[in-house]
């Protein structure tokens, strides 16, 4: 019986004094700039939101990339009786890039479909918004193939972004 309690409490010991010793062990979580995760340009001083929707929807299918959904949030919050700037989310696809994407790895659906938001700060100036791929590619082990997909429907956004932000199209 005493040899059955001992194994028990040195058993118990060595757990957590692993438990406290493998604590140190795992890092904690990574810390940082959340604005880092964004890429985002204001809208040049003489175009307003709506050129810059027309704008982004013309280029996108100039580039290929489908138009697949639209949330004018701020629409919705004024229904609500909250004020907010202009708040609009608009997505993008190009299927058959998202098919492959996917097909390697079911993760990657989490980030579909691109998503590029217009934003008007508290002090009434327009951004447009997107996720910041680089950081996505580059700390992404992808095979070569699909890191030059990745990297051209980030151009694409880029490209839909500056003309939206400019308000070219």
């Amino acid at each position: 019986m005493k040899l059955k309690k001992a194994i028990i409490l040195s058993v118990t010991l060595l757990c957590i004094n692993y438990s406290v010793y493998a604590g140190k062990l795992v890092p904690s979580a990574i810390q940082f700039d959340v604005s880092q995760t964004v890429s985002k340009l204001p809208l040049a001083d003489d175009v307003s939101a709506d050129d810059a929707i027309v704008a982004l929807k013309s280029k996108a299918i100039e580039l290929n990339m489908k138009f697949v959904a639209h949330q004018p949030l701020s629409k919705e919050l004024k229904a609500r009786g909250i004020k907010s700037g202009r708040l609009e989310i608009f997505q993008f696809c190009n299927p058959a890039d998202a098919h492959k994407m996917v097909e390697f790895n079911p993760i990657f659906a989490a980030y579909m479909p691109c998503r590029i938001a217009l934003v008007e700060d508290g002090n009434g100036k327009v951004w447009l918004m997107m996720i910041n791929l680089d950081m996505l590619i580059n700390n992404t082990d992808l095979p070569p193939k699909l890191k030059t997909i990745a990297k051209r429907i980030n151009k694409t956004l880029i490209q839909i972004m500056e003309a939206g932000a400019s308000g070219d199209f």
